[in-house]
């Protein structure tokens, strides 16, 4: 097998859905799996709104159902490496224009359906023909899909394409049965470890263990996913037993409350989430590179990580995370200098809206840019909106608004500053055709483009960079398995499991 560079030639929005929770955990739960009925909760925010991701925006109907109940031909592992899932190999023609995937023999869907080269034919063919998300044009490098046989897909692209494989591991990849897409949005069909179990809208959602799946069953029977908005409730929830786990803290600070090693313990690791201020490009004052420059200038990054989020994660100036092969350093790009920035504005003062989600990491990050802009002469109304929804409707799709906070937390997700209608409203053809040469250039063309992209991005001031976010889960002491890195678009439940 040929081994490609990798990148997402165009991105989509994955907006950060930082967890918190509570719920019920217990010795016995539905489904099969593992020598000992076991069934644990993990606390989450931000409820999927329905379970159709491939017509719904955000983060949290992939990082619930994708890996655990859909499956796609490749899966990202904890180091951001493509490996084999539903897919046991892979061949790549010496024109990097034809892949052809060996699948595995037995697979079924949950609905009994065998799983065939029909459905890879079907899913992808329907990437193009049903899905409703931006994001889909990341597939649009597709010329053909094909069955060989059973076992044998073909996937001609009309060019040779980084990006391709590398998005077959995100959501766009999943495996759709041809029979079981009549109600995605409430009744998921997939070939996972996992099956949806039931639903309290409002509350949870239950997974329960697939007893049909094909490959290694998962350690706990069914896991919880418990939605909680109040990062306090979600705390005291795992105090005092009412869930195992804090999928991501919400309030770094509050991590002293789970200092005793006897009975949690806290994971440590990273994200592809880049926690971006987003600028309007496409009006007033934003409009003005100017404008755009002087806030980055007037911006203390160190002191809004250390105030918002007690200094966990890290400074990047950009939007590419440490752990892809073109990150460069971009923190002293726009050092902290309010005399700078004044200076751009040339003595004029704006009043603008900051429309963020109401998610803690937003609010707390509002706070402190609202009173470094303050200093520069750009007065700042926050103006929190309900998430996903509100802030879906307003921000996202119509674009109104003047400023915003999000966390973007899709791996390699530049590309989406390549589409003017994007909500960043970011419009340089030089910057798509510095992703598109990228794209289909050698690993080394690759990895160069991408880094004058990125400096690009800068240069332009197209958004501001406020940090890295951190991956901080915390347990309850014995709860193994749980993913370090938070580097997909899923949080993998698979191996979770509770030592007695």
């Amino acid at each position: 097998m040929r081994r490609i560079g990798i990148w997402l030639a165009a991105g989509g929005l994955l907006l950060a859905t930082a967890a918190c929770g509570g719920g019920g955990s217990g010795d016995t739960g539905g489904g099969g799996g593992g020598s000992k009925a076991q069934s644990l909760s993990v606390g989450f925010v931000a409820e999927p709104a329905n379970l159709d991701f491939t017509s719904t925006e955000g983060a949290a109907i992939p990082q619930a159902l994708l890996v655990n109940v859909y499956e796609g031909l490749v899966k990202l592992d904890q180091n951001g490496e493509i490996v084999p899932l539903l897919a046991e190999k892979w061949d790549v023609s010496d024109d990097r224009k034809t892949y052809t995937f060996t699948l595995r023999k037995d697979v079924k869907f949950s609905s009994g359906a065998p799983f065939t080269a029909d459905d890879v034919v079907f899913s992808l063919d329907r990437v193009r023909s049903d899905w409703k998300l931006k994001i889909k044009s990341q597939l649009d490098v597709i010329d053909d899909v094909e069955k060989k046989d059973g076992t044998t897909a073909v996937v001609t692209l009309k060019r040779p394409s980084n990006g391709f494989l590398y998005a077959m591991a995100t959501r766009l990849g999943a495996m759709f049965s041809r029979t079981g897409v009549a109600d995605l949005a409430n009744k998921p069909v997939g070939t996972g470890p996992y099956v949806l179990g039931a639903w309290r809208r409002g509350d949870s959602i239950r997974l329960d263990a697939n007893p049909s799946y094909w490959g290694t069953k998962p350690p706990v029977s069914s896991v919880t996913l418990k939605y909680f908005k109040d990062a306090t409730a979600m705390n005291n929830a795992l105090l005092t037993g009412g869930i195992d786990v804090i999928s991501s803290v919400q309030a770094p600070e509050s991590l002293q409350q789970f200092a005793d090693p006897n009975r949690f313990e806290t994971v440590e690791g990273t994200t592809n989430g880049e926690v971006v201020l987003s600028m309007n490009n496409g009006r007033p004052p934003f409009d003005d590179k100017k404008v755009r420059q002087a806030v980055r200038h007037a911006i203390d990054h160190k002191a809004l990580l250390d105030t918002a989020w007690a200094g966990r994660g890290q400074l990047i100036g950009s939007m590419v995370p440490p752990t892809d092969p073109w990150y460069e350093d971009r923190t002293g790009d726009y050092p902290y200098d309010p005399a700078k920035a004044k200076q751009l504005l040339g003595g004029k003062t704006y009043d603008v809206k900051m429309r963020i989600p109401n998610l803690p990491y937003a609010v707390s990050s509002a706070q402190v840019v609202k009173s470094q802009l303050a200093q520069v002469g750009i007065t700042a109304d926050i103006e929190p909106l309900e998430f996903p929804a509100r802030w879906l409707d307003q921000v996202f799709t119509k674009g109104d608004y003047d400023l915003s906070i999000i966390n973007h937390v899709e791996p390699r997700d530049m590309g989406i500053f390549a589409d003017k209608s994007y909500y960043f409203r970011y419009d340089n053809p030089e910057f798509g055709k510095l992703l598109a040469s990228a794209d289909e250039g050698t690993e080394q063309q690759q990895t160069d483009d991408l880094k004058q992209a990125a400096k690009l991005l800068s240069d332009d001031a197209a958004a501001d960079f406020l940090f890295l976010f951190p991956n901080l889960i915390v347990a309850k002491k014995g709860v193994t398995g749980l993913p370090k890195n938070g580097i997909s678009e899923s949080f993998d439940f698979t191996a979770l499991s509770r030592q007695p």
